[in-house]
């Protein structure tokens, strides 16, 4: 039986270690369907000064980290059908509401993502996506890979 994994990433230091902890878990590539996701931020309306630019060029970016983490797993075992790459482009507020909206949308047995650190009052401000996945999806295991 395959077991589906959503590994959330974005192209940081956090991403990598969580990459890295995927394939240290030696994992039998065969009974793993593997989706590598990023959810793209649109600029909002007070935003919008980077322009159409910085965006097509952040997607281009993202797509392409995709690709390299997507090339990583397949070096260790996984098959090309194994491995799927997503970049969510529709307007979220958040990442996580990206990450749950996709999330529902399709079946996975497990989420991975990585967690950086934050003080308390960013994490007030900010809020950390982490803690809103756990809440959001408590019938799923989610494994948060602090660096």
């Amino acid at each position: 039986m395959k077991h589906s994994i959503l590994i959330a990433l974005s192209d940081s230091f956090i991403s990598t270690s969580v990459l890295n902890y995927l394939v240290n878990l030696e994992l039998n590539p065969h009974d793993q369907k593997i989706t590598l996701l990023h959810v793209l931020i649109r600029p909002k309306a007070e935003q919008s000064l980077m322009g159409k630019k910085y965006s097509s060029e952040q997607e281009k970016r993202m797509l392409g980290y995709l690709d390299k983490a997507k090339a990583r797993l397949l070096e260790i075992g996984y098959q090309q059908d194994q491995v799927r790459t997503v970049l969510l482009t529709k307007p979220y507020t958040t990442v996580a509401e990206g990450i749950i909206d996709h999330f529902n949308q399709e079946s996975y047995d497990m989420v991975m993502i990585g967690r950086k650190k934050m003080s308390k009052s960013e994490e007030f401000v900010l809020g950390d996506i982490s803690i809103k996945l756990v809440r959001a999806l408590a019938r799923t295991a989610i494994v948060v890979v602090k660096p």
